[in-house]
C-alpha cells in the first residue's frame, strides 16, 4: 500500500520544504520507492534535489493541467536510486486560475493524476506552498495524511487553527480518510527559553500528535536549528548526502524511522 503524505503549513519559513526533502531522501535510502511531488511554485524542493528551475521544461503544472501524464514528467534522481521527482517552476502559479474555472472538480485533479502511478511507489511525498490555496487543497485531497512542521519561535501557533479547519473541511467533503500524521517542532534551540516554551505548548495541546523516537518513546523528535541543514539545499543535496552526522540529519533520520515503523 502506498501512503501519500503532504507536508503543509501556510506559514512560510517553518522548515516545510526542508522536512519534505529530507524525509523523502531518508525513506528512499531505506529502499522504499518514493515519488516526490513539488507543488510549490517557488520550486525550492526541486532546487534542493540539484535540479535547476530554469532548466525544467515540463513540471507539475503540466500534470495538473492535463497536458501531460505524471509518468511523462517524472525525473529519475541518479544519486538517490529509489527516489523520483515531479519538479516545479514558477509556471505552477498559473494553476490557481485553472482551479477556480473548474469549480469543485478542481479539487481532485492531483488525486486523479496520482492514481496513474500510485501502485509504483511505497510513499508519495508532496511539498505544498505556504498558503491554503488551490495547490494545498489539491495536495490534501490527494493525501492519506499530513505532517505539519511548526517552528519553535514567536507566533509559532498563529494560523494553525486555520490549517486545522481546512483539514476538517476537506475530511467532511472531499477526503474523509485524511489524517494528521503529526506535528514536527523545527528550528529548536535548546538554550532558548522561547524554544522550550513553544515545545511545552505543543506538548500540552498536541502531545499525542508529536512524533516520538522509536527507541526512546519518552523523547519527542525535534529538528534543531542547524547550520549544515540550512546549507545543504544550496549544494543541491538532502542533508543525508551533505552531512549525515549533523544534528539536523539525525533528526530527519529519526522521523523517517518513525514513519517506517507505522507503515
Amino acid at each position: 500500500m502506498c501512503e501519500v503524505i503532504t507536508i503543509a503549513n501556510q506559514k512560510g519559513g517553518v522548515g516545510k520544504t526542508t522536512t519534505a526533502v529530507n524525509l523523502a531522501a531518508f525513506l528512499a535510502t531505506s529502499e522504499k520507492r518514493v515519488l516526490f511531488i513539488d507543488c510549490d511554485p517557488q520550486a525550492n524542493a526541486t532546487t534542493a534535489f540539484g535540479i535547476r528551475r530554469n532548466e525544467v521544461q515540463i513540471d507539475a503544472y503540466h500534470v495538473l493541467s492535463g497536458s501531460k501524464k505524471i509518468s511523462q514528467v517524472i525525473i529519475r534522481l541518479d544519486e538517490i536510486p529509489y527516489l523520483d521527482l515531479v519538479p516545479a517552476n514558477i509556471g505552477l502559479a498559473g494553476f490557481e486560475k485553472d482551479f477556480y474555472s473548474k469549480k469543485n472538480n478542481g479539487q481532485t485533479m492531483l488525486r486523479n493524476k496520482i492514481e496513474e502511478v500510485k501502485n509504483n511507489y511505497d510513499f508519495i511525498i508532496i511539498d505544498s506552498p505556504p498558503a491554503l490555496g488551490a495547490l494545498t487543497v489539491n495536495a490534501l485531497v490527494a493525501s492519506d495524511s499530513i505532517i505539519v512542521p511548526i517552528q519553535c519561535e514567536f507566533y509559532a501557533l498563529e494560523g494553525l487553527a486555520q490549517l486545522l479547519n481546512t483539514v476538517k473541511v476537506i475530511k467532511d467533503t472531499s477526503n474523509p480518510d485524511l489524517s494528521i500524521r503529526g506535528f514536527l517542532p523545527t528550528m529548536f534551540v535548546s538554550q532558548h527559553n522561547l524554544s522550550r516554551q513553544v515545545l511545552d505548548d505543543l506538548s500540552q495541546h498536541f502531545g499525542d500528535k508529536l512524533f516520538r523516537h522509536t527507541k526512546k518513546r519518552e523523547e519527542y523528535i525535534i529538528v534543531p536549528r542547524n547550520v549544515r541543514l540550512a546549507e545543504s539545499p544550496s549544494f543541491g543535496k538532502p542533508i543525508l548526502f551533505y552531512d549525515a552526522k549533523s544534528s539536523g540529519s539525525i533528526a530527519y533520520q529519526n522521523l523517517a524511522e518513525f514513519i517506517l515503523e507505522g507503515a
